[in-house]
């Protein structure tokens, strides 16, 4: 089962992220669309993951003023538990730099895999689209 995972740099490929994002979020989480897809999804670089070469899951990174923001994290049910989100987040922090200040807003649900990959939970809960969500950073600070 070989894990893929690529930037997105055509116009088919950010289609099939976007889709794979309505699935996860819109369709299975309930979150409007107009708030899943974003004004900021020019700015931002995605990625896409493939298992066996079928579209599994995509998320995306920013530059913000605090620093470089992980988001929109969706893997297609079929596709969980494979190592499709480690693979993304190990893809996107190589790629940043281990030396960024790298940081994700965690459903709280997935605070522990952020975990396990070496993220630490700051500040309190608060929600985005009734779902909630918790800062995360990475590398911890000690």
């Amino acid at each position: 089962m070989p894990i893929e995972v690529k930037l997105i740099n055509s116009q088919s490929d950010i289609e099939t992220a976007f889709s794979i994002r309505r699935k996860v979020f819109v369709e299975e989480q309930k979150v409007p669309e107009c708030i899943e897809i974003d004004q900021y999804e020019d700015e931002s670089t995605h990625i896409l993951v493939t298992i066996d070469g079928h579209p599994a899951g995509t998320a995306r990174w920013r530059q913000v003023d605090e620093g470089h923001k992980l988001e929109r994290f969706a893997v297609l049910p079929e596709y969980r538990g494979r190592g499709a989100g480690r693979e993304m987040v190990d893809f996107m922090i190589t790629r940043i730099g281990e030396d960024r200040n790298i940081f994700l807003y965690s459903q709280t649900a997935a605070e522990e895999f952020y975990r396990r990959l070496g993220f630490k939970a700051e500040g309190n809960i608060f929600y985005e689209a009734h779902i909630p969500h918790r800062k995360m950073v990475f590398p911890p600070s000690e």
